[in-house]
């Protein structure tokens, strides 16, 4: 389960720094902190990262679950992803 957890983080980690930070000049950033308050993640940004999260994990995430608890950070988005998995 260990594996499989880390796996969920990584890729995660891999699309927003790929696909959402490179593009605002951002080459790291920690699991915990805050994507939004760091400028990592814009309005639109979030929902490239819903799309992702949904056609990657195969979960459903829906309005309601479109926080910014739930999208804070990649610790997390990872928690929420997992949870969803579990089911």
């Amino acid at each position: 389960m260990a594996t499989e957890t880390a796996s969920v983080r990584d890729q995660i980690r891999e699309f927003i720094l790929r696909d959402l930070a490179s593009a605002k000049g951002v080459s790291s950033f920690s699991d915990s902190e805050s994507l939004m308050e760091s400028g990592v993640i814009d309005s639109l940004g979030i929902f490239r990262l819903v799309a992702f999260l949904e056609e990657t994990f195969r979960v459903r995430i829906g309005d309601e679950e479109i926080t910014h608890d739930n999208l804070k950070s990649v610790d997390s988005i990872e928690q929420m992803v997992s949870g969803k998995l579990k089911k």
